[in-house]
């Protein structure tokens, strides 16, 4: 009652002196946020903060601050920032409310800000396959001799320089170029056998091992760091909103699902190709579902083999699945585009509704890139749409028509830049509207769409 009471002070106070709401006000705190219904959010385009895909906004801050506004009756405005110093900037320039990022914990930050919200205690580890018990290293000690690949002048070399200090020498230090490599490049390195060893901060190494599951991320090879969202030293009362929320959250069931959904549930590509898993395509059938396909294959005009290939690289034929983005049922939609479509969330995982729907949209990606006159370069990027987002595709079509490439090729040329999206340089590039993006799954996924496909078609006439 107490708290209710002095928000209503501090509206009748900021109302008195100004006349009006805005966010000029010499007063501009959680009540004026409140009536303005929208909360600006500061953040980064990480694969941890924030990103789109499937042209949706995800990512663990995201999702972590969208939960504060449902709790609150507010919208959530991101507004992305390029850096970790842009974005402190932004905040003190009144472009923002709240940074949704974890900011290191300093004496000198705390000078200008409040640390409020999401809290987190982090650490560097060291990142290695898991081999034999006797193989996998347990101690720091035993990093000498062996060769630990960084992002050269990171802040993951400036550690491993430091513990190569503290233990005398021996690490071999190998510098990786930050030109054409992200700490995530290294991590994947690893995992595929090309590198040893690398490093990165303990969140980012355990959403990395959903991908990549023959990863061991438990070597802690630093002291713990501590991180914290951030707002303006002005705004104590959305400060104390923050806190109050998260202490409550951290123990509630969501807090739980967003951790799992970032940091637990199988992401990423596998590398084994499967064509198919049905023994029947002699027989001339390729899913109990082909019905469907070739009902709205016709309607549509596309090909029911590709809606079937489709199918099959979304869901294994499971009509009940769903993956860890939310994407839904046969055709792997998700609830948003399958609602602009027509199939609410109670018919989303009844095959013919999802797959007619399915249709449709490819339909739809196929008909956006009709400008690309081969028809087969308009099937990759409509199948790129499909995995990663339109908006991706068409960043990386911007991307490559800047840097001499051809627009209008995908092997090569547009798929080339959709994986180079995952670098600073190249998200953060004028032309591109929709930032991070890890496109090495949207490769793969128009490979093998494709790749099945041109077997069905071998094994199925039309």
């Amino acid at each position: 009652m107490k708290r209710v009471i002095f928000y209503l002070l501090i509206l009748g106070i900021s109302y008195l002196s100004c006349g009006k709401w805005g966010r000029n006000n010499q007063v501009y705190d959680f009540p004026q946020i409140v009536q303005t219904d929208t909360l600006r959010v500061l953040t980064l385009n990480t694969s941890t903060s924030y990103f789109i895909y499937r042209d949706q906004q995800m990512g663990f801050h995201y999702d972590m601050i969208s939960d504060f506004c449902r709790q609150h009756g507010l919208i959530p405005q991101i507004i992305v920032a390029e850096n970790a110093d842009d974005i402190t900037n932004m905040l003190l320039n009144g472009d923002g409310d709240v940074i949704a990022y974890n900011l290191p914990v300093t004496n000198e930050m705390k000078d200008s800000f409040l640390y409020a919200g999401f809290r987190h205690i982090s650490h560097q580890v060291l990142i290695q396959r898991v081999r034999q018990v006797d193989s996998m290293l347990t101690d720091v000690v035993e990093l000498i001799g062996k060769e630990v690949t960084v992002i050269d002048n990171s802040k993951y070399f400036e550690r491993i320089e430091n513990l190569n200090s503290e233990l005398g020498g021996g690490i071999i230090i190998d510098r990786a170029d930050s030109d054409s490599l992200a700490a995530e490049d290294l991590i994947r390195m690893v995992s595929s056998g090309e590198l040893e060893f690398t490093v990165s901060d303990d969140d980012l190494a355990k959403l990395n091992q959903t991908y990549f599951r023959n990863l061991d991320v438990h070597l802690p090879i630093s002291f713990d760091q501590r991180s914290s969202w951030v707002v303006r030293k002005d705004s104590p009362i959305l400060a104390d909103s923050l806190n109050s929320w998260f202490e409550r959250t951290k123990s509630e069931p969501v807090y739980l699902r967003i951790e799992k959904r970032y940091f637990e549930e199988t992401k990423g590509y596998s590398e084994i190709r499967q064509l198919s898993v049905n023994d029947n395509l002699n027989l001339g059938v390729i899913s109990p579902y082909d019905v469907y396909f070739k009902r709205y294959g016709e309607q549509t005009g596309l090909d029911w083999r590709l809606l079937a290939s489709v199918a099959y690289q979304e869901s294994s034929f499971q009509s009940e699945g769903s993956s860890w983005a939310g994407a839904a049922g046969l055709m792997g939609l998700m609830p948003s585009t399958a609602a602009s479509l027509g199939v609410d969330n109670n018919n989303l995982y009844d095959p013919e509704s999802n797959i007619r729907a399915g249709s449709e949209y490819l339909r739809m990606l196929y008909d956006v890139f009709s400008p690309v006159e081969d028809l087969g370069e308009q099937l990759k990027m409509a199948l790129a749409a499909y995995n990663g987002g339109i908006g991706h595709v068409f960043d990386a079509r911007a991307l490559a028509e800047k840097y001499g490439a051809d627009p209008d090729i995908w092997d090569g040329n547009v798929e080339r830049y959709i994986q180079l999206k995952r670098l600073e340089q190249y998200y953060n590039d004028p032309v591109c509207k929709n930032g991070y993006f890890r496109g090495d799954e949207t490769v793969n996924y128009v490979i093998d769409v494709i790749d099945r496909w041109e077997h069905y078609k071998l094994r199925i006439k039309e």
